[in-house]
């Protein structure tokens, strides 16, 4: 029986589109599964729609449609995302499912309730991260750093609390021991500076009037809804059965690995292992926090105008461009930048020049000379260098242009091959093919749709010509 590996995406909001950042959390997701898969991992990635936030029903109201048409609508703008990325998910969780999420969210809530308690309360509320702040959490115009420009609620209700508080030195331990591991460092440093100051005690519960009487109800109190965060956390679990199929359930978490952007690590370092503590349930094993995408140097904004809808860049330049763009080209711990033009440049120079060019030379050699190289060897698994514990994609992309696909254009070029003839010309191209089917492997993460392309091409008694992978644009 194979080991598992149980990876997930960070649960998107749904009250708008999906943009080119939702496309490089997917991407990212979707590169460690398969690798983990060709390792011979039984690997299940999850997503879903965090669909609960008092966002999506403002969101719904502006535009006057009902919340749940209005949530299933663009869900399913961020499942097709993810399909046609080739970055299809294995379970994708909605947040509004009551056969199955519901169950598992108000059981969830049951086995924290020694923690749980209610008072009354005044705070101020960011609807865009949905949490409450204190004045010294805020910029200095009193505004939430992640939605500057966005004034902030002032909210007075009954809420129930969980004691945060009660759990401070042990998330403490777990971290800094890496029983939790949070990747990168600095981000793990960030998160055990944060639980240096004194954790206060969180609101778990909204109001039905606040709620707009939408989202998974308190158990034992119909007045109440579970406050986001508390739900929709528990994507991770009800996905794969917690609350509905423990077999299931107990098969998969805790999971391996949880992806997600630095402006959520709070509520996924801090809040949901503590609430996992409370329930005496398993903790995940690691939290990948990675950055943000700027476009043109600016951060996404719609008031700015620059947000970057992925769908139309990939049916222009194909799935695996955009796959490599962002996997390749983007730090994955830090900020990167994207642009139509720097795509463009790296297209032609690393796909259409580096890769493609290699391909179609030493195909059209093959069918020219009617030559038929060896059987495939065994392959080298080169990848599992540059990944390592902390899944550096953009170096083990690095390492297979430089070692590999550079490599072998400049062996090309350094035989001149294509004037050798008979054994030497077979000797030559035996190493070739040999590189390349080496490379298709190694892209199987990366270029899953490029990877199968290239083993259907030199695989069999002859190799032939076909249209290019990467055609060069202008």
């Amino acid at each position: 029986m194979s080991k598992k590996f149980y990876i997930t995406a960070a649960i998107p909001y749904v009250n708008a589109k999906p943009h080119i950042g939702h496309a490089l959390e997917f991407v990212q997701v979707d590169a460690i599964k398969r690798y983990h898969t060709l390792l011979g991992f039984d690997a299940k990635s999850l997503s879903g729609g965090d669909e609960n936030a008092l966002k999506n029903v403002q969101a719904a109201e502006a535009t006057g449609t009902p919340i749940q048409e209005f949530v299933d609508t663009n869900t399913e703008l961020f499942r097709d995302l993810a399909v046609k990325l080739n970055a299809e998910f294995d379970v994708w969780q909605k947040g509004s499912d009551q056969t199955h999420h519901f169950l598992s969210v108000q059981k969830l809530w049951r086995l924290c309730e020694r923690d749980i308690y209610k008072k009354k309360y005044e705070g101020l509320y960011c609807v865009g991260c949905e949490t409450f702040y204190t004045p010294d959490e805020l910029n200095e115009n009193g505004e939430c750093f992640e939605h500057p420009g966005k004034k902030l609620q002032k909210v007075a209700e009954e809420n129930y609390f969980f004691s945060l508080s009660k759990y401070q030195k042990q998330l403490i331990d777990l971290i800094s021991t890496d029983k939790l591991k949070i990747i990168p460092e600095f981000r793990k440093n960030e998160v055990l500076s944060f639980l240096k100051e004194p954790l206060q005690d969180i609101s778990i519960s909204r109001s039905n009037e606040r709620a707009k009487n939408w989202g998974v109800p308190v158990p034992d109190d119909p007045l109440q809804r579970i406050y986001v965060w508390f739900d929709a956390l528990n994507i991770y679990q009800s996905g794969i059965g917690f609350g509905w199929d423990e077999e299931k359930y107990n098969k998969y978490w805790p999971a391996d690995i949880h992806i997600i952007g630095k402006g959520i690590t709070r509520f996924h370092a801090v809040y949901w292992p503590a609430f996992l503590l409370s329930a005496n349930l398993k903790l995940p094993k690691s939290i990948y926090i990675h950055g943000y995408l700027t476009v043109n140097g600016q951060k996404m904004s719609k008031t700015v105008g620059n947000i970057v809808d992925p769908i139309p860049l990939i049916e222009k330049y194909g799935a695996d461009a955009i796959r490599y763009y962002l996997l390749a080209k983007v730090t994955p711990f830090g900020d990167g930048d994207f642009s139509e033009e720097k795509l463009k440049e790296v297209y032609n120079a690393d796909l259409a020049n580096g890769l493609g060019n290699l391909v179609a030379r030493v195909a059209k050699l093959c069918e020219t000379n009617s030559l038929n190289p060896d059987e495939p060897s065994k392959q080298e698994e080169i990848i599992a260098r540059a990944l390592g514990d902390n899944f550096l994609l953009n170096k083990a992309l690095e390492v297979l242009w430089h070692e590999k696909i550079d490599v072998a254009n400049k062996y090309i070029n350094d035989n001149k091959i294509w004037e050798t003839k008979d054994k030497a010309l077979l000797k030559h191209l035996n190493h070739l093919v040999q590189e390349i089917r080496i490379i298709a492997f190694n892209l199987k993460p990366f270029l899953p749709e490029t990877a199968a392309k290239i083993e259907k091409q030199f695989t069999g008694p002859t190799i032939k010509s076909s249209e290019a992978l990467f055609p060069r644009l202008k």
